[in-house]
């Protein structure tokens, strides 16, 4: 039950993120909220799967930056999972740039915050 209430808080956040940021929409031939579902199926598995392999892989350069290299890994991460869903799924989210994969990255990251604080997850 936890991990369809992970699913539903993510596909919220991207779709937040979507709203905000200019260059992330949805693509395909899906609904949008099918996109962002998608995406948020792929990201869940994304962070849970490559993100650890990653995350200590980039270890020193995180300890170089104090930490903000981790944007980098989360922006990367939510480029995999668009790239996933549009690959494998043919529906997903169009990411303009690096920019508004960070942008887009950081929203996801408050948004899922914020609604795991709501929802005493």
């Amino acid at each position: 039950m936890r991990f369809f209430l992970n699913w539903l808080l993510t596909s919220i956040a991207v779709a937040v993120a979507a709203f905000i940021v200019p260059g992330i929409q949805p693509f395909g031939t899906a609904d949008p909220w099918l996109s962002f579902a998608f995406v948020g199926l792929f990201l869940g598995l994304v962070n849970s799967l490559v993100k650890p392999l990653i995350t200590v892989i980039s270890l020193p350069l995180t300890c170089l930056t104090v930490g903000l290299f981790q944007l980098v890994v989360n922006s990367f991460m939510l480029e995999l999972a668009s790239w996933l869903s549009v690959n494998l799924l043919g529906s997903g989210i169009s990411i303009s740039g690096f920019g508004a994969a960070l942008f887009g990255s950081i929203i996801v990251s408050i948004v899922c915050t914020m609604l795991g604080v709501a929802t005493n997850d």
